[in-house]
């Protein structure tokens, strides 16, 4: 049985792939900030010792192997530069250790962990849209964390591709979740998706089919690819 650790798993996205890839027989671990959910670890990325404890709960329940990484978690909370230095700093540093440094942390530990035991192992990033393109003026800190990202995974497929160590990213543009909701709604709700040429914006299941693709099944030749999926709204 193949065992997967995938953050951000109580809502959205998350919560979507956590069904899809249980539906395929994988046991998922999952993760979010707060859970009283049996098959669920309470971390708090802004803590800089969560995600090492997150990974050694993981691999406790997993039986000791985990053989796929989702970095899924995130934060999108805007932060405009009218701010105060502090509360803006604060902002800042927050998203890049949700975003960014807590999925490279759990990164390192699952490259070791495949390299300790010489097995293969997969990593699926979900990225974003605003890691290619920008975001709003009160949105550089998440499109930041979202282009470390990516050259992240590029950086680990590279390096490791030959070990049988695996790295995938998915950006999404605006998906259809709590967190994307009141962004959309201020910025203009309906109006904003005439900037989407397929006219909506994605379901939460359509991004968990790329996670489960990537995950479970993607030829080992697409190692470092990204997939968008952005409605045509970025296309590279």
């Amino acid at each position: 049985m193949t065992c997967i650790l995938l953050t951000g798993s109580s809502r959205g996205i998350g919560a979507a792939a956590k069904a899809a890839l249980e539906a395929r027989g994988a046991r998922v671990v999952g993760q979010a900030t707060h859970s009283s959910s049996v098959d669920t670890v309470p971390a708090d990325f802004t803590e800089p010792t969560a995600p090492q404890e997150l990974w050694l709960a993981a691999l406790a329940r997993a039986g000791g192997q985990i053989d796929v990484l989702v970095n899924n978690a995130g934060l999108f909370d805007p932060n405009p530069i009218e701010r105060s230095d502090i509360e803006w700093l604060d902002a800042w540093e927050d998203t890049m250790r949700i975003n960014l440094t807590a999925a490279a942390q759990l990164s390192r530990f699952a490259v070791k962990h495949w390299q300790e035991r010489g097995i293969p192992g997969r990593i699926v990033h979900v990225a974003s849209r605003a890691g290619h393109r920008g975001d709003s003026p009160a949105h550089w800190h998440y499109a930041a964390s979202k282009g470390g990202m990516l050259a992240m995974h590029k950086s680990i497929a590279r390096a490791y591709a030959g070990e049988g160590i695996l790295s995938f990213a998915i950006t999404p543009g605006f998906t259809d979740t709590a967190m994307a909701g009141d962004y959309l709604a201020s910025r203009g709700g309906p109006g904003l998706l005439a900037d989407i040429p397929l006219g909506r914006v994605a379901e939460p299941e359509e991004i968990a089919k790329l996670i489960e693709f990537c995950a479970l099944d993607a030829p080992p030749s697409l190692t470092g690819a990204t997939l968008d999926a952005n409605g045509a709204s970025y296309v590279r």
